[in-house]
């Protein structure tokens, strides 16, 4: 199968120079308004609306990477963190002091990256900061065994981020053979001991009967993400929960007024490699489900793909880092859910308590059960 290229110059016009957006009745910067899906001006108050279902959601396959347009689409400056490796970009008009994503001081300024392939469509951004503030609030409030000053803590800094992911299409035919397992059962004579007198009494034991077996499946894979990111780890990020993909509208670079794009660091490529491996255990787990019987062994898998698709996209997300006994905890908002996930200390204190009182309640069980 061919693989991805992108050293190939990209075919798409020049891109516009325009260093931000411009209120059209106070000449103000504008910045994305999540609450009313526009441009909103934070001087005089105009809007100016971005229609989501404008243009189409191009999906490219492997061998056309080369055509695929380059850069944000408007004119953007970018930092590096040295603690983590994440590059964000940003409008020219801002500046970047801290890291978004680890809360670190250490951003370097450098030139964003005009060969990186350009987003084909993104879910913008619908949580607004207030939402966040709150709802980062209320999961402080209800962690469990975790030190109780945390809930004292104040301050914190969310920036709204928007996180790099492929997806992918494919067509996958699987070939599947095995050995299938049957339970039977036979009755045997064992030894059994009672009061010093053995005697020999029938007892069920459990065989296999092993038969082999083969077949095949086809499937479908529509929009299989992959994670492209280096600032949000993978981990963070899956268990903040998922994207509904019907949620994508065509890229356009007014979704990232007012907030930050990091660019991917896991390459066109090397995010095949990531989805063809993911395919490749779904596809066994398929087929495992495929194979008759009561158990199995000696599964061998055999996948062929095809009509292989994929696209760049940019996912919402608030990135949320707060500082307690002198190391900074980052927390993950759902861009679109509003829901919370994120790092804080435990207090060893309550664990320890913890772990005594299941202690003690099984103890006075075993005790209560002895008595009787």
């Amino acid at each position: 199968m061919t693989e991805p290229s992108e050293s190939a110059p990209a075919t798409e016009p020049a891109e516009p120079t325009q260093v931000d957006f411009p209120c059209r009745e106070c000449g103000a910067q504008l910045t994305w308004d999540p609450g009313s899906d526009s441009l909103s001006c934070q001087h005089c108050g105009a809007k100016q609306p971005v229609p989501r279902a404008d243009g189409e959601i191009v999906e490219r396959a492997l061998e056309d990477a080369g055509a695929a347009a380059r850069g944000m689409g408007v004119e953007q400056r970018a930092a590096r963190c040295s603690n983590c490796g994440a590059t964000v970009e940003f409008a020219e008009v801002r500046t970047a002091q801290t890291c978004p994503f680890c809360g670190s001081a250490s951003v370097l300024p450098q030139s964003a990256n005009r060969q990186l392939i350009r987003p084909e469509s993104i879910v913008p951004l619908d949580v607004e900061r207030t939402l966040v503030d709150k709802n980062f609030r209320t999961w402080l409030a209800g962690l469990w065994f975790r030190p109780n000053a945390l809930r004292q803590v104040r301050t914190h800094e969310a920036r709204g981020v928007y996180v790099p992911y492929w997806t992918f299409d494919a067509h996958v035919r699987s070939e599947w053979s095995a050995d299938a397992g049957y339970y039977y059962y036979v009755t045997v004579m064992v030894p059994v001991t009672r009061n010093g007198r053995t005697t020999m009494q029938p007892r069920q034991v459990r065989k296999i009967r092993w038969v082999p077996k083969w077949g095949q499946r086809e499937d479908r894979y529509d929009d299989l993400l992959v994670h492209a990111s280096r600032g949000v780890s993978e981990e963070l990020a899956r268990k903040l929960g998922g994207f509904d993909t019907r949620q994508l509208v065509p890229y356009r670079p007014e979704y990232l007024a007012g907030f930050l794009a990091e660019e991917y660091t896991v390459d066109l490529e090397a995010g095949w490699a990531v989805a063809r491996e993911a395919i490749a255990a779904q596809q066994r787990v398929r087929c495992a489900g495929d194979v008759p019987g009561d158990t199995q062994r000696n599964l061998r898998v055999h996948n062929e793909l095809s009509d292989v698709r994929w696209k760049h996209v940019l996912l919402p997300m608030w990135s949320v880092s707060y500082q307690f006994q002198g190391k900074t905890w980052p927390v993950l908002v759902h861009g679109v859910t509003g829901k919370v996930y994120g790092k804080a200390p435990l207090s060893w204190v309550k664990v320890t308590l913890a772990v005594l009182g299941v202690a003690a309640a099984g103890a006075a069980l075993l005790a209560l059960a002895a008595q009787h």
